[in-house]
């Protein structure tokens, strides 16, 4: 008898409402913008005939806001709200930072830049990957064989679990994430083992060229 496969989906939350260029972090209130709210129908329609058997979110308000319309086409699955899924903690959190974060020229944010593999300015990178990891183990057991699970988080978290899932180092330039708003990377699992990651952009059209957009400043 063949072993079935289960899957966890990680999707990134959708587009922001941030005017203003604030590095929200985990600042709360700010929620998805018109274009945001779009990328999470698009979310929901992508995922309405897979057989989800389990829903986990983070507490902040726009990954709430992107689980919402999922959760609604899979009404008799329970959504977790779960504390790993959060955004990584930051020092910066609350400045405006602007298109090519000037912020970073401020000599008041020089001692935080001491140390870019740990980071130096907030949570540190394994300690992430520990937690992302754990919560995706988590999802996979509650999803079971053959099941299907979705966790919906943030662009650092998320990517820094893929380095930590393809076993490479996760100190890493942010430039250099493949991670984008509403995007989908997707563990799959063959007995409690993570044999493949795959990667979609179901709100693809919705997105700038950079992948992101332009009133977003955050993961």
């Amino acid at each position: 008898m063949a072993i079935e496969r289960t899957l966890v989906h990680v999707v990134r939350h959708g587009e922001v409402h941030n005017p203003e260029g604030v590095l929200y972090e985990r600042l709360p209130g700010y929620h998805l913008s018109r274009n945001g709210m779009a990328m999470a129908t698009l979310l929901a329609r992508h995922f309405e005939q897979m057989p989800i058997t389990h829903l986990r979110v983070s507490p902040l308000l726009r990954a709430r806001q992107t689980m919402q319309p999922i959760a609604s086409g899979h009404s008799g699955v329970e959504v977790v709200v779960d504390d790993r899924l959060l955004e990584a903690a930051s020092s910066f959190a609350g400045q405006r930072f602007g298109k090519y974060h000037q912020a970073l020229l401020a000599p008041r944010n020089w001692l935080a830049l001491r140390n870019p593999l740990r980071p130096s300015w907030g949570e540190p990178y394994t300690d992430i990957a520990t937690r992302m990891v754990d919560a995706l183990h988590d999802a996979a057991q509650a999803a079971g064989p053959g099941g299907q699970a979705i966790m919906v988080s943030h662009q650092s978290p998320i990517w820094i679990l893929r380095l930590a899932m393809e076993g490479r180092r996760v100190a890493h330039l942010p430039t250099g994430r493949r991670c984008s708003l509403a995007s989908v990377t997707t563990f799959h699992f063959l007995s409690g083992r993570c044999v493949q990651i795959s990667y979609e952009e179901p709100a693809a059209m919705l997105l700038g060229k950079d992948g992101n957009s332009s009133i977003s400043t955050g993961s």
